[in-house]
């Protein structure tokens, strides 16, 4: 019965896209508040078919906290629904992208209009640069520039393996960094095709005040998002704390 339920929900997931990405064609081809209302109310379709295709709820803890304006936010990365989830508690999210996802029909040309970044695939050098360079611009804008500081999709269990580049954003841009811990992993995991019932919980933390050190702000962030992401999860599957708690605590 999952397994039905998911590939009925992959088939309203891309139905949904090409239905809707179809409509608000002509909106988009003009606007970039076009492209951010279009995403929106497809991640509202999206959170619908998810609660009456695969029984999947999803919540929203700490809107107090939520950012407004220009602002840099961190999250935890399990799975696809964190990339689009992001739309029901930021204004105007923004992210980068690998040039594949810009080729993609439809999502594609979305983000593009959307404004958000093509990451520069040089090395890591150069890639770290155009980040931050988007950094800016986004937050120069008034918009919630997003990453992930692990970079890329988790597993549940995999240990955290947080990279120094959101450390480098923090710190050119001198301003706080909101964290989002999450468990959307438990309903919608990193591969495969399988969605289970269940309740995908993002929470929004207090944001880190500017002007920390590297290694002070590396370790707090790790520190929050891992703590509370940990607490998001039933207790069997919980690690027993992040490698930077068990420094700290060290």
């Amino acid at each position: 019965m999952t397994l039905a339920r998911s590939i009925l929900f992959v088939i309203w997931l891309y139905g949904t896209m090409v239905i809707m990405g179809l409509s608000y064609a002509p909106w988009v081809a003009v606007s970039r508040h076009g492209a951010y209302v279009a995403m929106r109310t497809w991640m509202h379709v999206i959170r619908f078919g998810l609660h009456w295709i695969c029984g999947i709820r999803i919540k929203i803890e700490g809107m107090e906290y939520a950012p407004k304006g220009g602002a840099l936010v961190a999250l935890k990365h399990q799975g696809m629904l964190d990339t689009i989830a992001p739309l029901l508690f930021l204004e105007e999210p923004a992210f980068v992208y690998k040039q594949e996802l810009g080729k993609l029909p439809i999502w594609g040309w979305y983000i593009k209009r959307a404004g958000m970044f093509e990451l520069d695939r040089g090395g890591y050098s150069a890639a770290l640069k155009a980040m931050v360079r988007a950094g800016r611009e986004a937050v120069a804008q008034g918009r919630q520039f997003m990453i992930f500081p692990e970079g890329t999709r988790k597993e549940l269990d995999a240990p955290p393996d947080y990279k120094p580049g959101v450390a480098a954003l923090y710190k050119d841009l001198g301003i706080q960094c909101t964290p989002v811990a999450l468990n959307t992993g438990l309903v919608w995991p990193a591969h495969g095709i399988l969605r289970k019932p269940g309740t995908a919980t993002l929470r929004i933390l207090p944001p880190i005040p500017p002007g920390l050190s590297r290694d002070d702000f590396m370790r707090e962030l790790e520190t929050r998002i891992e703590t509370a992401s940990q607490e998001l999860l039933p207790p069997a599957l919980r690690r027993t704390a992040s490698p930077a708690a068990e420094k700290v605590q060290a």
